[in-house]
């Protein structure tokens, strides 16, 4: 597939979005902040004997990055040895939307994408001037995993005000 595939937090996150939206500057921003990069631009995904769906890079890009406006980058030089990773179990797909947000404002823009096989969710994140993607990135992984693990931010939101506004109503 073509994308960014970083591991975040211990997830493998496919960066998606058209040419120039973004993602090899959010992969920056993310080995800045001590995330891993498993492959730039080309990213082969297998699912394994156990259905589990990981992404690596080809042997020929392996530790190079393209970025816009400053060419070819080697990781390995640039940010050691520790800013890589192998492989990844793919877990959250970010797209990198150009045109702005028309997201919900207690849901955000998400939906679900299969890939050989599997469900996976998909968040996207506005691309534009002033957005700290890579926060945004980081924030989306963690909520990912907070549902998975059966907690969701807006369904307790939602609950804790009918709590507030039953409370309002009694005498």
């Amino acid at each position: 597939m073509h994308g960014v595939f970083m591991e975040v937090f211990a997830v493998g996150v496919l960066i998606t979005g058209r040419a120039g939206a973004g993602k090899s500057g959010l992969a920056l921003e993310l080995l800045d902040r001590g995330h891993r990069l498993v492959a730039d631009d080309v990213v082969e995904l297998e699912r394994d004997e156990h259905g589990i769906v990981l992404g690596s890079c080809p042997p020929l890009l392996k530790d190079f990055m393209a970025v816009r406006d400053l060419g070819v980058l080697d990781v390995r030089q640039i940010f050691g040895d520790g800013a890589l990773a192998e492989a990844t179990r793919l877990g959250l797909m970010l797209e990198l939307l150009e045109d702005g947000w028309s997201g919900d404002a207690l849901e955000g823009t998400r939906s679900r994408r299969t890939i050989l096989g599997r469900e996976f969710p998909v968040v996207a994140l506005p691309a534009r001037a002033g957005n700290r993607l890579a926060l945004l990135a980081e924030a989306a992984v963690r909520d990912v995993e907070l549902r998975r693990a059966g907690y969701d931010a807006p369904a307790a939101l939602a609950a804790r005000q009918a709590r507030w506004l039953r409370r309002r109503r009694e005498p």
